[in-house]
C-alpha cells in the first residue's frame, strides 16, 4: 500500500512505481484518477487473481528448440521365435525345426547344408522407442531465461548534444537540446500508459511501458503524436522537441526500472 503525500497525483505515483496509471486507478476502484487526499491508502500491487496488463508490442523471438531422434527408433523390428531384442539390436540364436518329409530336405540333411527357409512368419507389432522425459531447465538457466524476457534494446530518442546529466540529487534523466519540431522517437517497443501534461515540471508527456521492469518518459514536448493504450515500435516518431515547462527547447528522457529513475546513459547506445 502507498499513503498519498502533498502534492502527489495519480499520474507521479504510477510513474514512481513503473504502473499505468488507468490500472492503479482500477486496483483502487477510482472513477476519477485526479480525486485523491493525503493520506489516502492505495494499492500498487494488482488485487489477488487480477495480473498486470501485459505489453503488447514484443521483440520476435525464434521457436525453442526442436528435437530430433534417429530413424531408426521408429524402424520396425522383425523377429523369429528366439530372438532377443535388446538396446535397440536384434540378436538371433540358432533353433532347431522339423521339416516336412520331402526328398529335397532329405537329401540336404545327409549333406549338412544349410536349413530350408520356412515360410516366412507374421511381423510383431512394431516396436517404439520409449517417449523423451520433458526436458527440464537447471535453476539457473529459468532465472536468465527470465531476466532476458526484462531486457530492452534502446536507442535514442533524440539527435542533439547532452546538456544536462543524470544526477540522482537534481536530474532523474537526461536533457538533450534541440530545436522545435524537432522529431522524438519511442527509444524502444512498447505501450503508451501515459500521454498529456499532467505532471508538474515535466510539460507535455509522453511515458512508454516495455515491460513489467522498464518504462521511459519523454518530457517538454511541443505536440504529441500517439494516444494512451497505442502500441509503438522503435524508432516511431511519437512527439515533436518543445519547451513546454522548459526555459528553452529540449527533450528531457528518463529511464525508469520499477519505478525508479536510472541513468540512461547506461542503458544506451554510444553516440
Amino acid at each position: 500500500m502507498y499513503t498519498v503525500r502533498r502534492g502527489d497525483t495519480m499520474f507521479s505515483i504510477a510513474l514512481d512505481h513503473g504502473l499505468d496509471y488507468k490500472e492503479l486507478a482500477a486496483w483502487n476502484n477510482l472513477v476519477n484518477p485526479n480525486l485523491i487526499r493525503p493520506g489516502q491508502q492505495l494499492r500498487i500491487k494488482p488485487p489477488a487473481g487480477i495480473q498486470e496488463a501485459p505489453v503488447t508490442v514484443h521483440p520476435i523471438t525464434t521457436a525453442g528448440r526442436v528435437e530430433t531422434h534417429p530413424l531408426g527408433a521408429q524402424a520396425k523390428l522383425r523377429a523369429e521365435p528366439g530372438t532377443a531384442v535388446a538396446e535397440g539390436a536384434i540378436k538371433s540364436e540358432p533353433v532347431a525345426r522339423k521339416l516336412p518329409y520331402s526328398p529335397e530336405n532329405v537329401a540336404l540333411l545327409q549333406r549338412g547344408g544349410a536349413q530350408p527357409t520356412p515360410a516366412p512368419l507374421a511381423a510383431p507389432p512394431a516396436v517404439s522407442a520409449p517417449a523423451a522425459a520433458p526436458r527440464q531447465e537447471p535453476a539457473g538457466q529459468a532465472d536468465a531465461a527470465a531476466e532476458d524476457e526484462d531486457k530492452v534494446d534502446w536507442g535514442w530518442p533524440a539527435r542533439g548534444k547532452v546538456i544536462a546529466v543524470f544526477s540522482e540529487a537534481s536530474n532523474k534523466g537526461l536533457d538533450i537540446a534541440g530545436a522545435l519540431g524537432d522529431p522524438v522517437i519511442a527509444s524502444a517497443p512498447g505501450r503508451v500508459v501515459y500521454s498529456g501534461s499532467g505532471l508538474r515540471g515535466y510539460g507535455k508527456l509522453v511515458i512508454i511501458k516495455h515491460n513489467k521492469t522498464y518504462l521511459s518518459a519523454y518530457a517538454h514536448n511541443k505536440d504529441i503524436l500517439v494516444k494512451e493504450g497505442q502500441s509503438v515500435v522503435k524508432g516511431q516518431k511519437i512527439a515533436e522537441v518543445g519547451n513546454t515547462d522548459s526555459d528553452a527547447p529540449k527533450l528531457h528522457f528518463e529511464i525508469r526500472k520499477l519505478g525508479k529513475p536510472v541513468d540512461p546513459a547506461k542503458y544506451l547506445p554510444p553516440t
